[in-house]
């Protein structure tokens, strides 16, 4: 049977971006390639990037399925150019470039220069009357691109499949797209994105592993996940009664293949609330999260509170809940491995009730279709701390256009704010001079105050955008009931 697929309009070129729209044609062949038997993770659309955390003036480095490539802003046709980020000259990383006065992408070794297309411009070691930039050899390979519901997507198969393959969107966005509110996030997480996929497909681990962040352990109870249809490109699943104890209503799950899935539910109470997730593989125990919280409230005013609510600051709280499992999920995917992986599920893996459905599903599929994100390769092993399983700056932070924006104002908010306490205390004696030393003494106190607790506040903030929480919430101590 084959699964149910939104549909999914493409408009794609190999030489630039472009953006979606009503007139873009509808794409022939979904992902994975043209074998019945076989999902070729190559031919497949990835997000590798939100188009708003983007640098125009810079170039962009990525790791998509271990292959590094650069991403930069072509000023002339006004569209994102991918290229493998090598020079051919020396290998050189073109992402340690820039985008030069010309508008081309300059290595950062010997200057040689490259148009959004890959060819070489300009040699500058080369005579004047030399031809070397024109051979094929001095050439970027070139990956095709998209832009689609604001993310940026690359092609790391066949540039001639690009064309005909299906980008996976949200369809549901594209419908009366002015009536959703949309909070995005992402991060760069230390396990696989089947490991990622298999995680946010199954519903019934919010209530335990999330309690007390996105969830409640009071809210547990059997989950009836059903697959309503299933096939190499994915699968639709469904939950009669829902999430909190049906409180909520009908959850619907869609799985688009490889790296796509979201939960849609609709109740009288909270409107229409999405759940949405990329998984894009980086490279082996590492994967790149696109989450999208798509709602479509009832109310007037949580609609409100959430679109004057910054972006930096809801990520600190997203963030928060991805680590309430990154830890046991990067060790998880290790002992899979050593019982067999994948093909061996059934055996390292008890899976006797109906929650874990969609996880049953998923390594299905992943078996019938000899699905490989990196084949030979096995993970290497765990040394990382607590501490580095929860930093941010480099796993999202310095990623982020909001965040790290908001992490350079804080740092000039708090510098400003302890320049303005020094001059407060150097000025005690002269404020003494003309008030009376009561006066003097609640004035400075009460400044004091004010500065320390802002300064204090503003360094808490500034901490989460650098480092999570070591101990998730769920394993804090209960508060004891009356």
């Amino acid at each position: 049977m084959t699964a149910t697929s939104p549909r999914i309009d493409t408009n794609v070129s190999n030489t630039s971006t472009l953006e979606n729209s009503n007139n873009a044609s509808v794409a022939s062949m979904n992902a994975g390639g043209s074998s019945a038997n076989y999902f070729d993770v190559l031919e497949a659309w990835y997000p590798v990037h939100y188009v708003r955390d983007l640098d125009k003036l810079a170039p962009t480095k990525f790791t998509l399925l271990g292959q590094d490539i650069v991403i930069w802003w072509d000023n002339v046709t006004q569209s994102w150019s991918v290229l493998e980020d090598k020079c051919p000259h020396r290998l050189a990383s073109l992402s340690e470039g820039r985008i030069n006065q010309d508008g081309l992408l300059e290595c950062p070794y010997h200057g040689w220069t490259f148009a959004p297309s890959g060819e070489c411009q300009t040699i500058p070691q080369q005579p004047a009357s030399g031809q070397a930039h024109t051979s094929k050899r001095a050439c970027v390979k070139l990956l095709p691109t998209s832009v689609y519901q604001g993310l940026l997507f690359v092609y790391p198969g066949k540039p001639e499949n690009a064309p005909i393959t299906k980008v996976p969107i949200v369809e549901p966005l594209d419908e009366t797209l002015d009536d959703w509110v949309c909070i995005d996030t992402f991060r760069d997480l230390p396990y696989d994105a089947l490991t990622l996929m298999e995680n946010v497909l199954d519903a019934s681990h919010v209530p335990y592993t999330h309690h007390r962040s996105v969830g409640n352990r009071a809210n547990a109870a059997p989950v009836e996940l059903e697959v309503v249809e299933a096939g190499k490109h994915g699968f639709t699943g469904k939950w009669e009664e829902g999430p909190r104890r049906g409180t909520l209503g009908r959850q619907d799950t869609t799985f688009v293949a490889p790296g796509l899935m979201w939960h849609d539910i609709t109740s009288k109470q909270f409107g229409r609330t999405m759940t949405v997730v990329y998984a894009t593989p980086i490279r082996k125990g590492e994967c790149r999260l696109f989450a999208r919280f798509p709602f479509k409230f009832s109310s007037p005013i949580p609609r409100l509170i959430f679109k004057v609510t910054p972006r930096w600051y809801s990520h600190i709280g997203q963030n928060s809940v991805l680590e309430d499992d990154q830890i046991f999920l990067h060790f998880q995917e290790r002992y899979l491995e050593q019982a067999g992986g994948s093909a061996n599920y059934t055996k390292a893996f008890y899976l006797p009730t109906a929650a874990d459905a969609f996880v049953t599903q998923l390594r299905q599929w992943v078996n019938e279709y000899k699905v490989e994100f990196f084949p030979g390769q096995t993970l290497a092993p765990s040394n990382k701390t607590r501490e580095q399983f929860m930093e941010r700056y480099h796993s999202h932070t310095v990623h982020c256009g909001s965040c790290s924006k908001a992490l350079a104002n804080i740092k000039k908010i708090r510098t400003a704010i302890g320049f303005i306490g020094a001059i407060s205390w150097a000025l005690i004696p002269v404020l003494n001079q003309f008030t009376s030393t009561t006066a003097a003494t609640s004035i400075t106190s009460l400044t004091f105050l004010v500065i320390g607790f802002t300064w204090y506040r503003l360094g808490k903030l500034e901490q989460q955008l650098y480092q999570g929480r070591l101990i998730p919430p769920r394993n804090l101590p209960e508060k004891p009931k009356k």
